[in-house]
């Protein structure tokens, strides 16, 4: 049976949903403005924003939706993007970043979403929230635009921890085939190794090793492995999740983004070229309305961390209404889903190192 299937039973009459309200780029503003839109969007949603008390109560107070349904709970400090995560450990305590995590914590919300500093919102999250029994290494899963149906591919790790040996991308393996199943509606997820070549003799002797252990859970963990995969598989049809180690994964994720913002510009430096280019560009307008559409990062905006007992959402810094309203509408799903507790199940139930053969499947939560 697989245990990673939303269940078809009564929705709980709201899900809470912990808001770090100062971590963004665009300030509070902004947050407010996103969540706004969610709860527009979806009458089950409830918030705890934490941040300073006047300024989101006056920012709250211009929002009627949000009326009865928003609780603020007061933080001074704000964590800000170029703090070290070490000293944020140290002195974060009265920070909206710190609150809004200990509100997962504590049981009070299902989701914390935060649009702060990756690295401290990581390193507080491992503290608080602490790792799931048998995860040595957190990871970061993003989606990806791809070619497939859902429009989508699920990558991990992107910048949680550099290193990963066998085991670890075992665990990858299996937390993001779960994401794929509760976060976008995959019953069998394809799941590929981000490798240097398809040929199963290349790449490193962890990579080797890794292949071995994700071939051999796979049947037990109701997905497919398809294998290596290469750099150009990302975006493809070809798999539905790509495991890797966060260096490289974090890499391929920034030169994505570079070249998309270079495509972008080019574009427009193309289409203002010259009067005909002008008139070429009314003609497409509708074509290129819809492309914009379909790359557009704020869509997906919401990195999810794996591995924690608690599921946090990291949105882009520099995320506006339409990209804060796209994490919480991802926080939304996976608190539908009962993620936290599947993932749990899923890990728990793995092969650990020592094992022969994954446990029984009834196993799973």
């Amino acid at each position: 049976m697989n245990t990673d299937q939303t269940p078809s039973v009564s929705k709980a009459p709201s899900t809470v949903i912990s808001i770090d309200a100062m971590g963004g780029d665009r300030g509070p503003a902004a947050v407010v403005a996103g969540i706004a839109r969610s709860a527009a969007k979806n009458p089950d949603i409830r918030f705890i924003l934490h941040g300073p008390r006047a300024t989101l109560e006056r920012l709250v107070a211009r929002r009627r939706v949000l009326a009865g349904r928003c609780e603020i709970r007061h933080a001074e400090d704000v964590v800000t993007m170029d703090e070290k995560p070490s000293h944020v450990m140290r002195h974060g305590k009265g920070s909206s970043m710190w609150s809004a995590i200990e509100s997962v914590r504590n049981g009070e919300a299902t989701v914390c979403v935060s649009c702060g500093n990756t690295g401290a919102l990581m390193a507080l999250s491992m503290v608080r929230l602490r790792k799931l029994p048998g995860v040595n290494r957190p990871a970061i899963a993003c989606l990806w635009p791809s070619r497939n149906p859902k429009g989508f591919n699920v990558m991990l790790d992107v910048g949680a921890d550099i290193r990963a040996d066998e085991h670890d991308l075992l665990q990858y393996a299996l937390m993001g085939a779960s994401y794929a199943r509760n976060g976008m509606r995959m019953p069998h997820p394809r799941v590929g190794l981000l490798n240097v070549g398809t040929e199963e003799h290349k790449g490193r002797a962890e990579l080797k090793a890794a292949h071995d252990l994700i071939a051999a859970a796979a049947p037990a963990n109701d997905f497919d492995f398809v294998g290596f995969v290469e750099g150009g598989d990302i975006p493809s049809a070809k798999v539905d999740v790509i495991v890797t180690d966060g260096f490289t994964g974090n890499v391929a994720l920034k030169t994505a983004e570079g070249t998309a913002n270079l495509i972008s510009e080019l574009l427009k430096a193309a289409f203002k070229f010259s009067p005909l280019s002008r008139i070429a560009a009314l003609l497409a307008y509708t074509s290129m309305q819809r492309l914009k559409k379909r790359i557009d990062p704020r869509r997906v905006n919401g990195g999810v961390f794996l591995g924690l007992n608690g599921t946090v959402v990291k949105s882009h810094g520099s995320a506006d209404a339409t990209g804060v309203s796209a994490a919480v509408k991802l926080a939304f799903q996976l608190a539908q889903s009962g993620f936290s507790e599947r993932l749990a199940a899923r890990v728990a139930s793995a092969t650990t190192p020592g094992q022969n053969a994954p446990q029984n499947k009834a196993s799973n939560g």
